[in-house]
């Protein structure tokens, strides 16, 4: 193991691709969110879509963030392992609608806490190497940590239904919001500064 007493370098990049990114994954988040809402409390053919849907959209747009990440030298193992857990979770979730909105909570809320701790993490590591906008994505980490805690708490009650995984995306839908705007200001700060 090597330890390094310089600070990382900061971005210096564009953060538009990302920006427009997060921008793209609050929209899809919140029309998801609606659309799982009103379908709630029965696992429907279209409530059982929706379910595939949300992990495989999470696999595209961690490609796009890794294409981005590797032009601008950013760290990217994080998000490979986040490709693979959602990859995973599409899978998981396609074979638990099958067994009910119980076995759906359980994947899901799986999928919740490890996609948190790899979010968290990303986020640190890209504010450590100075990019801003990182501050909502480290806190949506730990929050999606914790809701993934207790979906799996909700699955063994009676009733469960799939209206807190719309709650979930919408907030998280939010957080990539703020985190767009956040690199926005950034982006202006940073041309005025020059």
């Amino acid at each position: 193991m090597t330890s390094s007493i310089t600070a990382p370098a900061p971005v210096k990049s564009d953060t538009a691709a990302l920006r427009r990114l997060y921008f793209l994954r609050f929209a899809f988040a919140a029309v998801w969110a609606v659309l799982v809402l009103a379908s709630a409390h029965t696992l429907s053919p279209l409530s059982a879509t929706l379910l595939v849907i949300y992990p495989l959209f999470d696999v595209a747009c961690a490609v796009l963030d890794i294409r981005s990440a590797k032009a601008n030298r950013g760290p990217v193992r994080g998000l490979y392992a986040n490709v693979a857990l959602s990859t995973l979770t599409t899978a998981g979730l396609a074979a638990a609608a099958t067994s009910g909105i119980p076995a759906v909570l359980r994947v899901w809320g799986a999928w919740a806490i490890t996609a948190g701790v790899v979010q968290l993490i990303v986020g640190a590591l890209r504010r450590r190497r100075g990019m801003a906008g990182q501050w909502p994505m480290i806190l949506s980490g730990a929050i999606s940590t914790f809701a993934g805690a207790s979906f799996v708490a909700q699955a063994g009650k009676a009733n469960a239904s799939l209206s807190s995984l719309a709650g979930y995306a919408f907030l998280g839908g939010v957080f990539f919001l703020v985190s767009a705007l956040r690199l926005g200001q950034s982006d202006r700060t940073d041309r005025s500064a020059v």
